[in-house]
């Protein structure tokens, strides 16, 4: 079916019913995003900080300050160009330092957004926690599985929210997708299979390193915190996914994404076994983490997900996940979620080619007898649906907005804790498996390695 944007399914729209439409249907999500937002109290204001202005982290920063009532008020990073770029960004006002400590000092901070590397993860969030503020921190939760409790402990010791950054848990096309599986649009699930494909430099994360980078502008002691101390390093502070010391590799940067896409859909709390593969296939530049990885999951619900990352893909970046039912598909790819049904053989049917012609009529006529013809009546079936979220839709948008309702109301967010370490965790599973040449056991329930 070809894709259709908003101008053109309301021009089709006008001579034929979405039922009839190139014999699909097609439906235009509901664009929440573009009713009138309801006016914040003075009182109801979020300030918030950044600690770790790195691109994720000033992308999810541009992205949280359009939610209304909003407003940055300090960053934190260890490249003063950084710092002065958020100054430029967001106002000479803004307070900026390289000690993220200051910011969790001042009193007018509300939340902060945790974009920092990921071994940094777990303690800026506890210590952020523990300072009375609020938390979005960046997928993955956890760089070491020991950081996980600890963060939950503490979110739970100190009743303040902490909600992990994998905006597809905040999506209208998940929430969809979750809705689909759940009515029996696909019949019984048993197999979910994701890609997160690349083909780029900078999809290999070879971002560009400033002119300037030296330990007069990098904070390089404070960059490096629990890793090990080695001499400054250019590449590995503005590259660090490509190192184990600081980042996760594929799959705690991509892998966590379809976990928690495959987890908020299903409501799974993860995999019981895991098995993975890969290797450093064409990106050989120093980095120790695998630029192909394939991983397989055994989930007690009774389907199993299969997850890949290529960065040398040999085309244009992609990215989605495919549920396979009993009765049929689903896939989700970009702002679409689709459902395509192909109705199961009411017959088992035969093969008798190969028996005498006096037993083929004997099985024949027996046959018959059990299955004699119907002739369909009635409306055809629906074979293929898609779900289209409308233009300039952004998850991202609505898992902020998610965060500041938390913030504002206590209740609980869309991605906690305890969901964000199932995620992670699961997600790591497959570093493990490949370090160990051997299938991991994991226990979703206690979140342990069984």
């Amino acid at each position: 079916m070809h894709e259709l944007n908003r101008r053109n399914f309301l021009k089709v729209a006008g001579v034929a019913t979405a039922e009839t439409l190139m014999g699909a249907k097609v439906n235009m999500l509901a664009q929440a995003q573009a009713e009138p937002e309801k006016a914040v109290a003075t009182n109801d204001h979020i300030q918030i900080a950044l600690i770790g202005a790195g691109g994720q982290g000033q992308g999810d920063t541009k992205t949280a300050i359009q939610v209304p009532g909003v407003k940055l008020v300090a960053v934190a990073d260890c490249y003063d160009g950084r710092l002065q770029h958020s100054k430029e960004l967001w106002g000479q006002d803004i307070f900026t330092t390289r000690d993220y400590a200051e910011i969790l000092a001042r009193k007018d901070i509300d939340a902060v957004i945790v974009g920092t590397p990921d071994h940094w993860h777990k303690q800026v969030s506890v210590d952020a926690m523990k300072a009375g503020k609020d938390v979005y921190c960046e997928k993955p939760m956890i760089h070491l599985y020991a950081d996980g409790p600890e963060m939950i402990e503490t979110a739970h010791a100190t009743k303040r929210i902490l909600q992990v950054g994998s905006q597809r848990v905040s999506s209208i096309i998940y929430a969809k997708a979750k809705e689909l599986l759940a009515a029996g649009a696909i019949g019984q699930l048993n197999m979910v299979t994701a890609r997160w494909d690349r083909n780029s430099s900078m999809g290999a994360w070879n971002y560009t390193v400033p002119l300037d980078a030296s330990t007069e502008t990098c904070d390089w002691p404070r960059f490096l915190g629990t890793a090990p101390k080695i001499p400054f390093n250019a590449e590995r502070f503005f590259q660090w996914r490509k190192w184990r010391d600081y980042g996760s590799g594929v799959a705690g940067d991509l892998f966590v994404h379809l976990f928690s896409g495959t987890h908020f859909i299903t409501g799974t709390h993860g995999p019981t076994r895991a098995m993975a593969t890969g290797g450093l296939r064409f990106w050989k530049d120093g980095r120790d983490v695998p630029d192909v990885m394939l991983g397989l999951f055994d989930y007690r619900e009774g389907f199993n997900l299969s997850l890949h990352v290529n960065f040398v893909d040999g085309g244009e970046e992609s990215e989605g996940l495919i549920f396979t039912g009993s009765e049929g598909t689903m896939e989700i790819a970009g702002n679409t979620v689709s459902v395509n049904r192909v109705p199961r053989e009411k017959e088992p049917g035969y093969t008798i080619e190969t028996f005498t012609e006096a037993m083929q009529k004997q099985i024949l006529e027996e046959y018959k007898a059990k299955y004699p013809p119907v002739h369909p009546s009635g409306a055809p079936s629906m074979g293929y649906e898609k779900y289209v979220a409308p233009h300039g839709y952004s998850d991202s948008y609505d898992h902020f907005k998610n965060f500041f309702n938390a913030v504002r109301t206590r209740q609980p967010v869309v991605e906690d804790a305890v969901f964000g370490y199932r995620a992670a965790g699961a997600a790591l599973l497959s570093n493990l498996s490949m370090e160990r040449g051997a299938v991991v056991q994991w226990n979703p329930d206690t979140i342990k390695l069984a």
